[in-house]
């Protein structure tokens, strides 16, 4: 049996085409998620009030294990500059965030798997989960939050 590693070129492309677990084992999964993101989603206020949102985002990592992120997002009347840095490990991510604009941070865990991640962060009198699909060149975001003054973030980013 051969190792995926040694396909041909064009073998690899299509396996690759064809199976997105195929591309998370050789690269690791946050290999999908580097570069350079945009779009945009809404914001929805504790009040119930929402607002349209605008966001650019920069992903790098490696091979894939790694995965550090800056998330710049703005709104009518809110801002927000998200950074992390996370590890992925036998299915489990861990690291760290941190919100430059309102200078709160914590820690970040959760499951990778295929395109999809779940995570929750955490910080003193903070607690958020965040869900991200991606697929292709196309990235699903939400974060939702309770007893903060941000109950929920969604957001379509694309590849730029």
């Amino acid at each position: 049996m051969r190792s995926p590693i040694k396909l041909a070129p064009a073998g690899l492309a299509l396996a690759l085409l064809l199976s997105p677990l195929t591309a998370h084992a050789i690269a690791g999964p946050f290999a999908a998620l580097t570069g350079n993101w945009s779009g945009a989603g809404k914001i929805v206020f504790s009040d119930g009030h929402e607002e349209g949102l605008r966001c650019r985002a920069t992903e790098s990592g490696g091979q894939g294990d790694n995965l550090q992120l800056t998330l710049r997002c703005a709104s009518a009347s809110y801002n927000f500059e998200l950074s992390s840095d996370v590890t992925y490990q036998g299915g489990a991510i861990s690291g760290s965030w941190s919100e430059a604009s309102h200078n709160v941070g914590g820690s970040l865990t959760g499951r990778a798997s295929g395109n999809h991640i779940e995570a929750a962060a955490r910080a003193p009198n903070f607690a958020a989960n965040l869900s991200l699909t991606t697929t292709g060149n196309r990235q699903m975001v939400s974060i939702r939050s309770a007893g903060s003054e941000i109950a929920e973030v969604t957001l379509a980013l694309s590849r730029r």
